[in-house]
């Protein structure tokens, strides 16, 4: 189970993959996780060199595995799009086979279709998390676009104030929008916190406050993408 030998710093998952590339080495190391993109999503670059296209192996066992059901295999990407979770896919295609199951009663088509899938993802994907975030002004959502663009580059769930609003800044200038102050910034932390959709750990100097998503990363994901 890959994503339990995370840590802060990596090493532990850095020295298991760095085993098979030493001299004389006749290790293979086979790794099983439940997140679809983990290497992109959580590992360091130094970590990630080490490995041996995981995602397109895990994609190609997933589809094996499931082969009987092939609206299975389109959900998962359709999911993966979504969440990086592959549970995830699974539970979706459940609760779909559930409300095709439902509208059956009613003496209508009793096949999956991608219908019950769509309804089922919205309902996956709904929550007051979620519509808080839609309802967001467009600088927290980018504040949450650059919370987690920092996170995939430190490659780790928390960041500083500080990192957070550089990365703010050049979501800024790519979009041809005016970069917020520093105290704008703070104000929208702020909201964001007190929304709970951020825990903001308490320091002196305001710039070094340590956030952390109070949601999942997906969720977030979720919410900007079809905003």
């Amino acid at each position: 189970q890959l994503d339990l030998l995370w840590t802060r710093k990596q090493n532990v998952m850095y020295n298991l993959f760095d085993w098979p590339t030493q001299k004389h080495s006749k290790l293979i190391i086979l790794a099983i996780a439940n997140t679809m993109d983990l290497p992109e999503r959580i590992m360091m670059n130094r970590v990630a060199s080490r490995l041996v296209c995981p995602s397109m192996i895990f994609a190609k066992l997933f589809s094996t595995c499931r082969k009987p059901c092939l609206l299975t295999c389109h959900v998962y990407f359709q999911v993966a799009a979504l969440s990086g979770d592959a549970r995830r896919c699974l539970d979706i295609c459940r609760r779909a086979t559930e409300i095709c199951e439902f509208a059956s009663q009613k003496r209508t088509s009793d096949i999956v279709r991608m219908a019950h899938v769509t309804e089922a993802i919205d309902e996956m994907f709904s929550s007051p998390h979620i519509n808080a975030i839609r309802k967001a002004s467009l600088h927290e959502q980018i504040f949450l676009k650059a919370i987690l663009a920092e996170f995939r580059r430190a490659g780790v769930e928390e960041a500083t104030v500080q990192q957070v609003y550089h990365q703010h800044i050049a979501l800024c200038r790519i979009e041809g929008m005016q970069s917020p102050t520093v105290s704008e910034v703070m104000a929208i932390c702020s909201r964001l916190g007190a929304c709970r959709l951020l825990l903001v750990e308490p320091s002196n100097k305001y710039l070094h406050m340590r956030v952390r998503l109070n949601i999942s990363q997906d969720d977030v994901t979720y919410a900007l993408k079809y905003e």
